[in-house]
């Protein structure tokens, strides 16, 4: 029996790059798998919380991320994520890694932002961007973004303005200028990304300007959302998957249950994107709203693995 490699958060970090994280889930979409098809998530409300089940298979792997969303943990100076990945051999199901479930968590989501960014965001043209949150996620999508196009000023938004400041001048230390700002700076941004806790719209949507675009990460909830009807109405909407979006997405299943748009009124999906089968509009803005899959944990702990036992 092989042994089972332990896969902690430093090793991901050493092994796998944002940018590459990104390339490495471009690469399962550019051959062929279908999102729409993989397995949904199981959720179990907990005393604690929630616990989410996600499992996935394609090609010569199989996996299962176990995860828990703590809201209460903050208080206890606990993350709030926690976790573990298990990633199994597809041909006989026997174990080949344990991963540490959170960083996974920590390092695929910006992944699949920066996918999203790179598609929907002009090449050339320097970026402003409002990052909203403080927490790993808004850490971790400075740094994809990053990886995929270059930022001109990052403006941060938070409800804890020491960490609004101390996440802004961490984006100076990479070499952007960066600033802690307020919601109504969204109105001159190029690009505003969402990784909060909110359950209520973060800003007016009625500011963003055409031709913007907009990334939600902070819920998998249907009741839950960073972003308003007014945005979601006026946009180009693109989703990991249309099942997942319809089932899990508050940001799209608030509006919808208010009449505002129909189930219809998405406009593509990542998949789409990445395989050249939609383009980003000049006159409306853009938003890409994301709940996480179990298809991009193990694609990216399969990646890890590899470079694992490579290095």
């Amino acid at each position: 029996m092989t042994e089972v490699l332990h896969i902690n958060a430093s090793a991901m970090t050493r092994v796998l790059t944002p940018g590459a994280t990104a390339t490495v889930l471009a690469e399962v979409l550019l051959s062929g798998f279908d999102p729409e098809a993989a397995p949904h998530r199981t959720s179990v409300h907990v005393p604690a919380g929630e616990l989410l089940l996600m499992p996935a298979a394609f090609g010569p792997l199989a996996g299962v991320k176990i995860a828990g969303v703590a809201p209460g943990n903050a208080a206890l100076g606990l993350p709030r994520i926690t976790g573990s990945y298990l990633l199994l051999d597809g041909a006989n199901l026997q174990p080949l890694a344990l991963l540490d479930g959170a960083a996974l968590t920590e390092l695929r989501t910006p992944a699949v932002s920066a996918l999203a960014v790179h598609h929907l965001t002009p090449e050339g043209q320097p970026l402003r961007m409002v990052l909203f949150g403080t927490g790993p996620q808004a850490y971790g999508h400075l740094e994809a973004v990053l990886a995929v196009r270059q930022v001109s000023e990052v403006v941060v938004v938070g409800r804890n303005e020491v960490g609004a400041r101390a996440l802004a001048g961490y984006a100076r230390t990479l070499g952007v200028e960066a600033r802690a700002g307020l919601p109504e700076d969204v109105a001159k941004a190029d690009l505003v990304v969402c990784c909060t806790t909110a359950r209520e719209p973060l800003f007016d949507g009625r500011l963003v300007a055409p031709g913007a675009t907009v990334v939600a990460v902070g819920s998998h909830e249907p009741d839950a959302r960073e972003t308003d009807t007014a945005l979601v109405s006026r946009a180009d909407v693109y989703v990991e998957s249309r099942a997942a979006a319809l089932r899990e997405a508050g940001d799209l299943l608030v509006p919808i249950a208010e009449g505002a748009i129909g189930a219809d009124h998405v406009a593509g999906t990542l998949a789409d994107l990445v395989r050249g089968r939609r383009a980003p509009s000049a006159d409306r803005p853009m938003f890409f709203k994301s709940v996480g899959m179990a298809w991009e944990d193990l694609a990216v702990a399969g990646a890890l693995y590899q470079a694992v036992r490579k290095a």
